[in-house]
């Protein structure tokens, strides 16, 4: 999970690499793990939200919703 502390380090530093100063090496290695942590927890959530999603069908039945085969 990613706090709130986290998301907003991750927009002071998007807005830091707008300015004309830029980041540092250490600032931009930072990002990204926030940004992968980030991510994660968000298709971590999605995946939950799928996991917990049930089709109903016009007769009433309902299945849970399968994975799609590639």
């Amino acid at each position: 999970m990613i706090t709130q502390a986290q998301i907003d380090r991750i927009n002071a530093l998007a807005r830091k690499a707008k300015s004309p100063e830029g980041l540092t090496p250490e600032e931009t290695t930072e990002r990204a793990e926030l940004r992968a942590a980030y991510v994660a927890a968000v298709r971590e959530s999605l995946q939950s939200q799928l996991d917990n999603t049930y089709i109903m069908e016009p007769d009433g039945t309902k299945h849970k919703l399968a994975p799609k085969d590639d």
